[in-house]
């Protein structure tokens, strides 16, 4: 089930949401006492792989719906800028999202 937002997105709030999909994701190797802001990166200071951005994909797209295309936003990065990417980079991109959809609504 999708959660549509129907007012313009909050970035405490959807930093909130990608925190919590982190936690659940972490869970998993055990790593979820780990300190997440948004300059927390997802390489060096979570730790996870490919793989696990491809899980955070879908739980992004399920939870906001098909107005979040991170696949499209990873494609856009370098190599490095997706190892250095943070917590605040994809919040950012998630809200700029949201509203260029408001936008068009």
């Amino acid at each position: 089930m999708t959660t549509e937002r129907a007012l313009t997105p909050d970035a405490d709030q959807i930093l909130a949401d990608i925190t919590g999909m982190l936690r659940t994701l972490l869970e998993e190797y055990g790593f979820d006492d780990a300190e997440i802001t948004r300059e927390t990166t997802f390489h060096h200071d979570l730790e996870l792989e490919s793989i696990d951005l491809v899980t955070l994909s879908g739980q992004l797209r399920e939870h906001f719906g098909d107005r979040i295309n991170f696949a499209e936003f990873i494609a856009d990065l370098e190599l490095e800028q997706i190892i250095e990417l943070t917590i605040g980079e994809l919040v950012d991109f998630v809200v700029d999202s949201l509203n260029r959809v408001e936008a068009e609504g």
